[in-house]
């Protein structure tokens, strides 16, 4: 018997991946989460039946999200990761010797011990001793904290459930204080493509360019996400992503990417002329 997992993009619009086998199931008290063994992307896992990471494709995703914003400061030396529970995020992180501390706030402890059992390939440097794990809720974290972090990723899922909250202006406002005079915000930006996924992109950049001085989006190419094209916020009090790109400095640290290079950074802010008119009518 053929095993299929489907998402469905839209109520017309379904992916489809014949799987191996499913590896394990379990619902927590915040979600549902799968993990399944794929003939074409690995080992990949769902929460609440959306695809969240494979081992094929996540590299692209874990170097965008970290790479831009260290290539614009490269000085960053304490980073707030929200979300982020398969450590992919954490994983590119550590790769930067100048980085001091990394706090990473996941809700759900199981999506954490999990990757660690199916996926150590992003979860490797979660044990890395500048790391510290809290379980706990992120937009609670954020409340009390004030100017102490030179880079926030909020690395959510879509905002439904538990990653609803991560995409509220309160939110944004608090991610702000927490940052200091030279911080960066980088949040997943959702899609401009699917009408559904384009509706919370432009909330989400309606609400960030009310808060910060520079409001920035930037694309990807992700094979496993609805349409394939996805989008991360870059948000700062004070740096340009493009007219403050370290090229050289950050060359010169030699950290080897498969997908994120100085060319790419550039062109990631070369969006499509449908999205500029969606991110200027807001």
């Amino acid at each position: 018997m053929e095993l299929w997992f489907n998402e469905k993009n839209t109520d017309t619009c379904n992916l489809s991946i014949k799987i191996k086998r499913h590896l394990h199931s379990e619902t927590t008290p915040y979600q549902q989460i799968d993990f399944f063994e794929s003939y074409d992307f690995g080992v990949f896992f769902t929460l609440d039946g959306a695809i969240m990471v494979n081992e094929k494709d996540e590299f692209i995703y874990h170097e965008m999200i970290v790479h831009v914003p260290m290539a614009v400061n490269p000085h960053i030396k304490k980073v707030l990761v929200i979300g982020g529970g398969d450590g992919g995020t954490v994983r590119e992180l550590t790769r930067y010797d100048s980085i001091e501390s990394i706090h990473m706030v996941e809700i759900d402890e199981r999506v954490v011990r999990l990757c660690q059992k199916y996926l150590p390939l992003t979860s490797s440097k979660l044990d890395d001793e500048r790391v510290t794990l809290f379980f706990e809720d992120g937009v609670n974290f954020v409340k009390d904290k004030k100017n102490i972090y030179d880079l926030i990723i909020v690395d959510s899922t879509d905002p439904v459930g538990p990653g609803e909250g991560l995409f509220t202006t309160e939110f944004y406002k608090n991610c702000y204080e927490a940052l200091n005079e030279n911080g960066i915000l980088i949040n997943q930006h959702e899609s401009p493509y699917f009408e559904e996924y384009r509706k919370e992109m432009l909330k989400a950049h309606a609400k960030l360019k009310k808060i910060f001085d520079i409001c920035k989006v930037y694309q990807f190419h992700m094979p496993t996400y609805s349409s394939g094209h996805w989008l991360f916020g870059f948000a700062s009090k004070k740096f340009h992503p493009i007219e403050d790109h370290k090229k050289e400095e950050w060359e010169r640290l030699q950290i080897y990417t498969k997908y994120y290079n100085s060319v790419i950074h550039k062109g990631a802010f070369m969006l499509p002329t449908y999205v500029k008119e969606l991110l200027e009518s807001v």
